[in-house]
């Protein structure tokens, strides 16, 4: 029992260390950021962190490395069913604003922290992220197989640019830019969506978080 317990504090340490460390990162910028102000967010020394990480380079690789393959996996949980392309879309933009309203820290360190990892895992994230927006092309292209490869690459890339400005767009209901983003959803009933999303569009009503999945769905299916 006594192991067990020492396992999981260091595990609660670990996951502390890396939440703070996220959150510090996405602040302040990689490069500004010590070893020791690390420590201090959670309570330790800065050597103490070496117990848990190499290097404070393995602990950024670390947050990318876990939230890419946390991606991924989520992606392909919700492909493996085979519902209908329009009901698996839904379900993926839902999937991705829940983890960037969860994790606006590792959001921001995607976007900008990137080209700071080794090589090595630079091109481990890079080829996660490719396999899980590729994921994505597959109810696209069963929902509109009238596009070729290539529009449906531009479609993804631009959702993807969408979604991952969450963190600089949610802020509630109240957000000054919500009507703006409502009424730039809004258009033509082109392709049918689920009702979830394309109702969202219509109002803000529901929050600039649900705006952004029917902006998501028209940017892909529309």
């Amino acid at each position: 029992m006594t192991a067990t317990w020492r396992a999981t504090q260091k595990a609660n340490r670990r996951a502390a260390l890396i939440r703070s460390a996220a959150h510090l990162f996405a602040e302040r910028g990689f490069t500004a950021v010590s070893t020791g102000e690390i420590g201090e967010a959670v309570g330790m020394s800065g050597p103490a962190l070496y117990k848990h990480f190499p290097s404070k380079d393995a602990l950024l690789a670390e947050i990318l490395l876990d939230v890419s393959e946390r991606l991924l996996a989520g992606g392909r949980e919700i492909l493996a069913p085979q519902d209908p392309p329009a009901d698996t879309l839904e379900r993926l933009i839902r999937f991705h604003l829940d983890f960037a309203t969860s994790d606006p820290d590792v959001i921001r360190l995607q976007d900008r922290e990137l080209p700071a990892l080794a090589p090595e895992d630079n091109r481990r994230v890079r080829r996660l992220q490719r396999e899980y927006v590729q994921s994505w092309d597959v109810p696209l292209a069963g929902l509109r197989p009238d596009l070729d490869d290539g529009e449906r690459q531009v479609r993804l890339m631009a959702t993807f640019g969408l979604l991952n400005s969450t963190p600089h767009s949610a802020g509630g209901t109240g957000h000054p830019g919500a009507a703006a983003i409502a009424g730039g959803a809004s258009g033509p009933d082109d392709v049918p969506g689920p009702a979830g999303v394309e109702g969202a569009t219509r109002t803000a009503d529901h929050g600039v978080v649900d705006v952004l999945a029917g902006m998501a769905w028209r940017a892909l299916a529309g």
